[in-house]
């Protein structure tokens, strides 16, 4: 009786984690805000970000309401529904808050940042900083 108790236990905590959630492996990034892609799209390791380097899922996907995230799994996830300022030659040059709504300036951000401070802090160069490391594969593919 105490195993079963335990295993309902276990099950229903398994359930209720984010991790519990099944996530695809890889996801494609291919925002429908570029009809036409300059540059291959990037392949995103999901699981790698999250299982092997134990981001929290906050990391990424954020929903602010009166400066605090109140994102929970479940809600809308794609970038774009936020950040949906088009891309823009000199988009650098876009005042701060049209920069924070740029799609391109963000993928970007977020990435190229985190992979610069990952490398500096671990010594390596093994997360990709420059746009032939992420952007690979053709559409299509």
């Amino acid at each position: 009786m105490k195993k079963l108790a335990f295993l309902m236990v276990f099950a229903i905590l398994f359930v209720s984690s984010p991790k519990g959630f099944a996530q695809e492996e890889e996801i494609i990034i291919n925002s429908s805000l570029y009809p036409k892609h300059t540059m291959p799209l990037v392949r995103f390791p999901h699981m790698l970000h999250f299982d092997d380097l134990g981001y929290d899922c906050t990391e990424c996907h954020h929903l602010y309401k009166n400066g605090e995230n109140i994102w929970t799994d479940g809600d809308e996830t794609s970038c774009q529904v936020c950040h949906n300022e088009p891309t823009v030659k000199n988009e650098k040059r876009l005042p701060p808050p049209q920069q924070k709504l740029n799609l391109k300036l963000s993928y970007h951000g977020l990435c190229i940042d985190c992979h610069r401070k990952y490398n500096h802090e671990n010594n390596t160069k093994a997360a990709p900083i420059t746009c032939q490391g992420c952007h690979t594969i053709k559409e299509g593919q």
